[in-house]
């Protein structure tokens, strides 16, 4: 949670929250973030697609488990800036006494942070100010909104890449899972190394965007899941997770939905 004071924000260099914001079609962004997303989109104009893709596989993944695989719980880590179609509107349209944590740590996220906190009045939603790695705190916080005796949908969307090794995120994950009971689900989206233009497009982005971002190969992520049932159709392209058969190309970034088991 937050001291009260209002959270600092750095106009002056691109922040992932706010570029993603710009590709997304929002308005919560500056002239900086527009800049390199513009230059990023020219040299490489399916990342528009990228962003939108990843948001409508992690609308999918929502769906599911609260409809098929009855989670009514989710603790989002990495949330970005609000949208549409956020977790929580998605969860509580499936199942409205659906309880969303949101966890991010950008100070523009912060001072949007209400606009996530609105609940219908059968489930709750609730923010934590906090970092990815303070693991401690995100379970602390988010304890007092979700039970962790019962299933939590744990979403990592777009996030652990920003961690500097496959191997940190990986210890993260299993930390956060440890504390969630069986039958809990984890939900991991990420871009990969294997298109070789793609990984020169983000060179410029670590070059002037806060913060950096690590392209992981398919079987570092897939590192993330140890452990863990994957969910048919397993860990895939964004376009290629429960949706219908199509010429979509693949966009490089891979999602994947694993339950721990009993």
């Amino acid at each position: 949670m937050t001291d009260g004071q209002a959270p600092q924000i750095d106009t002056t260099v691109p922040q992932t929250a706010r570029v993603w914001n710009y590709w997304l079609g929002g308005k919560d962004n500056y002239a900086v973030d527009r800049d390199l997303g513009d230059q990023i989109a020219k040299e490489y104009p399916i990342i528009v697609d990228i962003a939108r893709a990843d948001r409508a596989v992690l609308n999918r993944a929502v769906r599911y488990l609260a409809g098929e695989a009855g989670v009514r719980q989710f603790l989002d880590i990495g949330t970005g800036l609000p949208t549409t179609n956020n977790t929580h509107e998605v969860a509580q349209e499936v199942a409205p006494e659906s309880r969303i944590v949101y966890v991010d740590y950008d100070p523009l996220v912060l001072v949007h942070a209400r606009a996530l906190l609105t609940s219908g009045p059968e489930g709750a939603t609730d923010y934590i100010d906090a970092d990815l790695r303070d693991t401690a705190t995100i379970l602390r916080e988010a304890g007092r909104t979700l039970d962790f005796t019962k299933p939590v949908a744990l979403m990592l969307s777009g996030i652990l890449a920003h961690l500097p090794s496959a191997e940190e995120a990986a210890a993260i994950v299993r930390r956060v899972m440890d504390a969630l009971a069986p039958g809990s689900y984890l939900v991991v989206v990420d871009g990969t190394n294997t298109n070789p233009e793609l990984n020169e497009v983000m060179k410029i982005w670590n070059a002037t965007a806060n913060p950096p971002y690590a392209m992981r190969s398919p079987e570092e992520i897939a590192s993330y899941f140890a452990g863990l049932e994957l969910v048919e159709p397993g860990l895939v392209d964004v376009t290629r997770w429960r949706i219908e058969p199509g010429e979509t190309l693949p966009l490089h970034n891979l999602v994947g939905v694993g339950r721990k088991p009993a």
